[in-house]
């Protein structure tokens, strides 16, 4: 029974840095961590699972150079229905501009500057 506990609790643990890289800055990956790992191992988890979520939180954030490059920037807003949702592409018919010398790229939708995974344009941040 021990065996099969340590294993399921190995694989979860093994989940926990892709969990937290989905998730869109360090606070919000360090809370999404300690969730999982509070699953997974008690309030030791917990702890464990928020210092990665945060790490990887960190990491899946775009630098401060990109945010304040698009805050700057003059585009125009494309309107759209729905509301734009961190880790949720947007349509092919939404412009992208890329942001110079970083892999990004962004765009203004329903009046919100959006930071855009190329290729997948998968919104990773909607800047404030």
């Amino acid at each position: 029974m021990r065996n099969r506990l340590v294993v399921t609790g190995t694989l979860l643990a093994a989940m926990v840095p892709g969990l937290a890289f989905a998730q869109a800055s360090t606070a919000t990956g360090a809370v999404g961590g300690a969730a999982v790992g509070a699953v997974v191992g008690g309030p030791v988890g917990a702890v464990v699972g928020g210092a990665v979520g945060a790490t990887m939180g960190a990491a899946a954030e775009p630098p401060a150079e990109v945010r304040t490059y698009v805050i700057q920037e003059n585009r125009p807003s494309v309107r759209m229905e729905r509301q734009v949702v961190v880790g949720e592409p947007l349509p092919s018919t939404v412009r992208v501009y890329q942001v110079p010398n970083s892999q990004y790229e962004y765009t203004v939708v329903n009046d919100q500057r959006v930071i855009v995974e190329p290729g997948t344009r998968r919104v990773i941040q909607v800047v404030q």
